[in-house]
C-alpha cells in the first residue's frame, strides 16, 4: 500500500486514572479525562500548549473545548470523534495518527474517559427510552443488554463448530492469571479456577458471570506526535505501523443475527484493510491485545484477524494458548476487561504500550509488534503497533 501511515506517526506517552470497578471513583468524567491527559501529556515529556490534535470517543459530548481549556492546550488544529463504544479505541489513536501524518497537528492526543461502576449509569438500565432505532427488532424479544445479544452468538457459535464452556473458559482464567501480576487490575489478588467458574450464575445463558467485563470508572490517555519528533523525547517511541477500520456489508450492530454469516465480524473487514497496509502478518506479532468486553469475542476475533481457521478460534485457546508465558499467542496481559477494567477497551492500547517499552507485568520477552483492536460486533478498528 503506497498511501499508508505505516511508521509515520509514534505513541510517546500514556497516562491513566486508577481503573475502579466496584464503588467508582468520586470525580466525574471530565476531571477524569483532563487527569489521564494531563499524566500522558507528562510522560511524553511535551508541554500542554504543544497540544494542537483531540481525538475521543463521540460518548464524550462537547469534551473538546473544557479538556482544551482546563488544562491550557494550545490551538487545536484537529479534532474528531469516533463512534461505536467499543469499536472506538483503536479509531481514535488512528485518526491521531492520520492527522499527524497528514500535517493537520503536530501533537494528538487521544482518551477515554468514562463512570460506569454506578449500575445506574449504564444505558441498558434506561429502557424507558423510545425504541426507534434497530432495537426495535430485538428488545422486544428480551435481548435487553449487549449480554443477551452476545450470548445468542454464542450459542450459534457453539453449535456451529462443537465449542464447549471449557474452551470458552480457557479465556477468563488466562486474563485473571494475567490480572494476578497486574497490581493496577481490579481483580488483582483473585485467584479463578475452572471449577469456580463452570459453577458461577448464569448473566445469560451460555454466559456466566466470568464471561463478563467489569464495567469501570476510569480514563485512559496516549499522546502521539512524528516518528521524527518521537525521537527527541523521553520515552521509547512506539510506532504506529498500521491501522485500519471495519464496518462489514450486512452489519447489524451486536445482533447481525438477520445476516448471511452472523459469525463473520467486522474484524474480518477491518484485518484486511490493517494486513494489506503492514509489513506484518499474523505470524509476526509477539502479542496482542483483543477486545473483550465478553470472553467469546475472543475466539472470534483470533479467526477474524487470521490466527486460526474459521471455527477454530475456541481450539486455540487450550493448554495456555493465550498466556503470557507459554501461549502460542499471549493475549491481554494487563488482565484485559475481564480481569483489569472494561473502559471501552482503551487499556488494551496501553498495554500495547507498555510489552513494547518493556514494561508490563507480563512482559512477552522480546515483544517487538503488538495487535490492538476494539469491538467485534459493532464497526470496529485495529492498529499494529511495533517497537
Amino acid at each position: 500500500m503506497t498511501r499508508s501511515i505505516r511508521d509515520q506517526t509514534a505513541i510517546v506517552g500514556i497516562g491513566q486514572t486508577p481503573l475502579v470497578s466496584k464503588g467508582g471513583l468520586p470525580e466525574d468524567e471530565l476531571t477524569l479525562a483532563c487527569l489521564a491527559i494531563s499524566a500522558a501529556i507528562d510522560d511524553a515529556g511535551v508541554s500542554p500548549a504543544e497540544v494542537d490534535g483531540l481525538a475521543l470517543f463521540d460518548m464524550e459530548a462537547k469534551r473538546e473545548v473544557e479538556v482544551a481549556r482546563n488544562l491550557g492546550l494550545g490551538d487545536i488544529t484537529f479534532f474528531a470523534e469516533v463512534g461505536y463504544g467499543g469499536g472506538a479505541a483503536c479509531g481514535t489513536v488512528g485518526h491521531a495518527a492520520m492527522a499527524v501524518a497528514a500535517g493537520q497537528c503536530d501533537v494528538a492526543v487521544a482518551w477515554r474517559a468514562r463512570k460506569r461502576a454506578d449500575k445506574r449509569t449504564r444505558v441498558w438500565s434506561q429502557s424507558p427510552k423510545r425504541l426507534d432505532d434497530p432495537d426495535q427488532w430485538t428488545r422486544p424479544a428480551g435481548l435487553l443488554r449487549p449480554v443477551d445479544e452476545i450470548a445468542m452468538l454464542t450459542r450459534r457459535y457453539m453449535h456451529e463448530y462443537g465449542v464447549t464452556r471449557e474452551q470458552l473458559a480457557n479465556v477468563p482464567l488466562a486474563f485473571r492469571r494475567h490480572a494476578n501480576r497486574n497490581p493496577k487490575a481490579a481483580m488483582y489478588g483473585r485467584e479463578l479456577d475452572l471449577e469456580t467458574y463452570l459453577s458461577a450464575r448464569w448473566i445469560s445463558e451460555p454466559l456466566c458471570l466470568y464471561d463478563n467485563c467489569l464495567e469501570s470508572d476510569g480514563a485512559l490517555a496516549v499522546v502521539v506526535t512524528s516518528a521524527e519528533r518521537a525521537r527527541d523525547l523521553p520515552r521509547k517511541p512506539v510506532y504506529v505501523h498500521a491501522y485500519a477500520q471495519g464496518l462489514p456489508r450486512q452489519h447489524q450492530t451486536m445482533s447481525s443475527f438477520f445476516c448471511e454469516d452472523p459469525l463473520r465480524g467486522p474484524s474480518h473487514a477491518a484485518a484486511r484493510r490493517l494486513w494489506a497496509n503492514s509489513d506484518f502478518a499474523p505470524k509476526d506479532i509477539s502479542c496482542a491485545q483483543i477486545y473483550d468486553a465478553f470472553s467469546p469475542l475472543i475466539p472470534l476475533s483470533l479467526e477474524g484477524y487470521g490466527f486460526c481457521e474459521r471455527g477454530e478460534g475456541a481450539a486455540f485457546t487450550e493448554d495456555g494458548g493465550l498466556e503470557w508465558d507459554r501461549g502460542r499467542l499471549p493475549v491481554n496481559t494487563s488482565g484485559g476487561s475481564l480481569s483489569e477494567a472494561y473502559v471501552h477497551g482503551f487499556n488494551h492500547v496501553l498495554e500495547a504500550v507498555r510489552q513494547l517499552r518493556g514494561e508490563s507485568t507480563c512482559q512477552v520477552p522480546n515483544a517487538s509488534s503488538c495487535l490492538v483492536t476494539s469491538g467485534e460486533c459493532v464497526p470496529t478498528s485495529a492498529l499494529v503497533l511495533r517497537s
